[in-house]
């Protein structure tokens, strides 16, 4: 069955987005250089107890309400009279009341080695009689409201129009490693949603500007040009960098950096806001306890997101529920200003700083909470001029400075933050002769809406009705190589870095290195070792890296045992195929089927056989607990 849309689907820390557009193009259309509209998805929610409206943005929160906290009718949805959980806009004011009993930044927690992700953790840290979800389940809980919202609103009479049905565009950071994108898909499967491919957020921003910017993209970037998209998110900052060049006569866009995972956004930005008004309230007699700070952390949220979005709200009102027979009234109430809320989030997480800055480590201390591993450095300014620092001109190695910048993300709805990164930027370059950098957000942009609707746009650039990004892989890929030579007493053997894909690959790559053969070790369990590196640039595929310590680093590891018999090492050659989600796939093929033409290229059985030696290793397997 054809898909009659191509949908785009933001699954924010913060906010959900839905956009989407038709998949088929009339003949009226194939006419001229006019793209479908890409329209955004009204999605009905809980707003208020018993009241269902609808609103563009699905805030990302869960609630779970205790038994006969909410009469069932207050749970009514459209589609589901029996519904005993909440999503949506009702879900993040509940929860700023009973915060122990709210499910936030789903997605974050789905790129936390630290725990598995597939067990029931959330709500962290809340007591042992709260039923608990997986950060899977709860990503896939809120892809599955989406899924009802769809098929109530646009399915009810049409079976082909169901969800199920079509062409689907997920974002994720672009730092997102393979196992967070592995999850990301199966709570899609687990939603129903089984026609998904991923997107990188920045380029989804990137597809949404050119959207937005109809057929006059080409007229605000040149040949040359190095366009950073900054995109600062509720839980993550991501940069990439797209150059733009020429073939043809034609200009060309081609990513060609991505930035580290870095865990800072507006969740940092509201803690900090919060602490700041904890401070403040202490200083005047008044301390709060850890329940308290997590209902005003929800409060900072709300006054953040309306006065970034509202340049004429000057200070909004923030509320504590109180408790303790201390407390009169059974609130405390405080207030936060817009000078208050800027000053905040560019000196605590954009400070000034010098192109050669790198973010401040600090020593660890031995114990601490498990949780989310946010980045011990919140100054994103720092990150960014480390990622900066590493791109050089290939004449003569000299730092690349982007020439403009596009920035999104909630929080670069203020004039003030962008501003201040852009001189920023401008004075790491002021004694080159660079050109001052440019902002090329267009005055429709929209921050909210961006990375959906760009995901749209990218399903129809797919179809030859838009302009694509040339991307692949963000980073480099290697795979631990043990290196050949005689045992020495209390030195281990030390360990190369084979380079299995170099940036940029493209999706359905696939690369065979037979001129290379190492011994692969079956029958006993053994450890495979997964490297990346975002800093080196000439590495291709095949190449072994002796020394690599400063510039790779470890990704994962896996435990398995291969199926042989036991002790026997086969000589292999390896194949690499770079799938459609972006992760990797390496095949492991004995020399001896390799040369007697037995090697079974289908992939049928991946374990070893009479007749098809064969072994694949994933690079989106299951983490070793």
């Amino acid at each position: 069955m054809n898909p009659e849309f191509i949908i785009g689907i933001d699954l924010g820390t913060t906010n959900s987005i839905v956009a989407f557009t038709e998949a088929e193009i009339s003949d009226d259309q194939k006419l001229d250089d006019r793209i479908p509209e890409i329209k955004v998805l009204d999605i009905p929610q809980i707003i208020s107890d018993g009241v269902v409206d609808n609103r563009s943005i699905l805030p990302s929160f869960i609630y779970l309400p205790a038994n006969h906290e909410i009469p069932d009718s207050g749970m009514e949805l459209p589609w589901n009279l029996e519904n005993n959980t909440i999503v949506g806009e009702f879900a993040r004011e509940r929860g700023a009341e009973v915060p122990q009993r709210i499910i936030s930044s789903s997605k974050s927690w789905l790129c936390n080695v630290l725990i598995d992700r597939n067990k029931p953790v959330l709500p962290w840290d809340s007591p042992e009689d709260i039923a608990k979800m997986s950060p899977v389940e709860s990503s896939s809980l809120i892809l599955k409201h989406i899924r009802d919202v769809w098929n109530h609103l646009m399915a009810s009479e049409n079976e082909s129009r169901k969800i199920e049905h079509q062409e689907i565009f997920l974002t994720v950071p672009a730092s997102f490693d393979a196992v967070a994108r592995e999850l990301t898909l199966k709570a899609a499967r687990q939603a129903g949603l089984s026609n998904v491919t991923l997107l990188e957020e920045p380029q989804a921003a990137f597809y949404s500007w050119i959207e937005a910017s109809k057929n006059q993209w080409r007229k605000k970037v040149k040949k040359g040009d190095r366009v950073l998209v900054c995109d600062v998110g509720g839980g993550t900052s991501d940069f990439s960098l797209i150059h733009v060049t020429e073939e043809n006569g034609d200009l060309v866009l081609e990513r060609v950096a991505v930035g580290d995972h870095l865990l800072v956004g507006g969740d940092n930005m509201d803690l900090a806001l919060a602490y700041s008004i904890a401070n403040k309230m202490a200083d005047s007699g008044t301390r709060l306890d850890s329940w308290q700070m997590r209902g005003l952390v929800h409060s900072c949220r709300k006054a953040k997101e309306k006065v970034l979005s509202d340049p004429a709200t000057e200070e909004m009102p923030v509320t504590i529920l109180g408790r303790g027979s201390s407390l009169i009234g059974g609130t405390i109430k405080s207030s936060i200003s817009k000078h208050e809320i800027e000053h905040s989030i560019i000196d605590g997480f954009f400070p000034a700083c010098e192109i050669t800055s790198v973010p401040t480590k600090t020593q660890k201390i031995g114990l601490a909470e498990a949780g989310l591993s946010y980045e011990s450095d919140p100054a994103v300014s720092r990150h960014l001029a480390k990622f900066i620092n590493h791109q050089r001109n290939d004449i003569d190695d000299s730092i690349a400075l982007p020439t403009a910048v596009l920035f999104n993300g909630g929080v670069m709805k203020s004039d003030k933050v962008r501003n201040h990164i852009i001189q920023m930027i401008d004075s790491w370059g002021a004694n080159d002769g660079s050109e001052p950098i440019r902002a090329i957000n267009s005055d429709d942009f929209d921050f909210d809406l961006a990375v959906a609707r760009g995901a749209a746009y990218y399903g129809l650039a797919l179809r030859g009705r838009g302009v694509r990004i040339r991307g692949g892989l963000g980073r480099f890929y290697y795979i631990g190589i043990a290196a050949s030579m005689p045992a020495v007493p209390g030195m281990p053997v030390p360990v190369k870095a084979l380079c299995v894909a170099s940036f940029g690959m493209e999706e359905g790559t696939n690369i065979n290195l037979k001129n290379r053969e190492f011994v692969l070790a079956v029958g006993e369990p053994v450890r495979f070792e997964f490297l990346g590196s975002s800093t080196r640039k000439k590495d291709v595929a095949g190449e072994i890296v002796e020394d690599w310590q400063d510039e790779i680093e470890e990704i994962t590891s896996m435990e398995t045992t291969l199926d042989g018999e036991s002790g026997q090492f086969v000589r292999v050659t390896i194949e690499i195929k770079v799938t459609e989600i972006g992760t990797l796939e390496l095949w492991c093929v004995s020399v001896k089927d390799d040369q007697s033409g037995q090697d079974d290229q289908s992939g049928q059985d991946e374990k070893s056989g009479e007749n098809n030696q064969k072994w694949k290793l994933e690079f989106n397997v299951r983490e070793q607990d």
